[in-house]
């Protein structure tokens, strides 16, 4: 049985699994429940044809709002997709987390329920695995990043016969999104960030590899920092963390005591999904003004994280300083 992150399987303070919705803060035009991140009945169809499809007017490059086009005539009943960039990176695989830019609009009136691009930052999604629309999971998986993809997802593979009231979506709409697909992460994920000196021979050691192998961490035979530690180990060149958000990442804890692993991301092939405000001190102070796209060294001490409560039947014991390798993929 694969054993769960004890982060995620200890009571209150600690890390916990966030939706993956997208949310509506920084000029969102919907509501998170109108995001592609709500799962409706499935249809019975899984057939693909390349349209009809409505035009990209204005906006066209990668990266770019664009702006589409009501639809033309009767949409297709099937799922229609088109790539109108493709793409050279890695392709997005079954299980990925998806980050993407899109916009969303209904097909009869071009109303835009939803886009990303007004946020200021792509969004993330898990992607084949029925937590977003079905025309989603169809249409996306085996895209390479790099890619614009536009898509026209009947009814039956979008929010179905309720459609959504506050979207302004009825249960007939056709609904019309261009995707720009930005990167995916997996289990095998590593950051890619500039190797950062690591010459305090006080503080543990990290590894910079990015092989999407857990990094090694070598504890010296020295007394426990008193006070919070937060390095870089490898510096990305992402947005900078703030309190408020939500993160996915790689990460591993040893002990300081005796340097032994009780807890890994990679050990799982899962990756951790959480809100800064969920997680013990340690990790929110450590990781808040830290760049995406960066491997982080943080040693906690006990009165940032467990302190004289540790997580029962697990190697942390009391008063244990506890040292992490945190890599921040991206936020949420």
């Amino acid at each position: 049985m694969r054993r769960r992150s004890l982060l995620l399987a200890v009571p209150a303070g600690l890390l916990t699994l966030a939706g993956c919705g997208d949310d509506t803060s920084d000029g969102g035009s919907a509501s998170a429940s109108s995001s592609p991140s709500t799962s409706p009945s499935p249809q019975k169809s899984t057939k693909i044809v390349p349209g009809p499809l409505p035009d990209v007017t204005a906006g066209k490059e990668f990266g770019e709002k664009p702006t589409v086009a009501k639809g033309p005539g009767e949409p297709s009943p099937e799922l229609a997709v088109k790539t109108l960039i493709a793409g050279t990176g890695t392709a997005v695989a079954k299980g990925d987390y998806l980050q993407a830019n899109y916009l969303g609009q209904i097909w009869s009136t071009a109303k835009v329920f939803d886009n990303s691009y007004d946020r200021g930052s792509p969004s993330v999604f898990p992607i084949g695995v029925g937590q977003v629309i079905p025309g989603w999971d169809m249409a996306l998986v085996g895209k390479k990043a790099g890619s614009r993809v536009e898509l026209a997802v009947p009814p039956g593979l979008g929010y179905g016969e309720a459609g959504n009231e506050k979207a302004g979506i009825k249960g007939t709409d056709t609904l019309v999104f261009v995707v720009d697909v930005v990167n995916s992460f997996n289990g095998k994920s590593s950051v890619k960030g500039k190797a950062v000196p690591q010459e305090d021979a006080d503080l543990p050691e990290v590894g910079t590899n990015t092989n999407g192998s857990a990094p090694a961490v070598k504890v010296p035979k020295t007394a426990a920092p008193t006070e919070l530690v937060s390095e870089y180990v490898l510096e990305g060149d992402g947005d900078e963390v703030k309190a408020t958000d939500s993160l996915l990442v790689q990460y591993k804890g040893v002990l300081w005591a005796d340097g032994k692993e009780f807890d890994s991301s990679y050990q799982r092939g899962q990756l951790a999904q959480f809100g800064l405000g969920e997680v013990v001190k340690g990790w929110a102070q450590g990781l808040t003004g830290k760049k995406v796209g960066s491997r982080v060294l943080i040693v906690i001490p006990p009165a940032l994280g467990y302190g004289d409560t540790p997580p029962q039947g697990t190697p942390i014991k009391k008063d244990s300083t506890l040292v992490f390798s945190v890599d921040i993929l991206a936020k949420m």
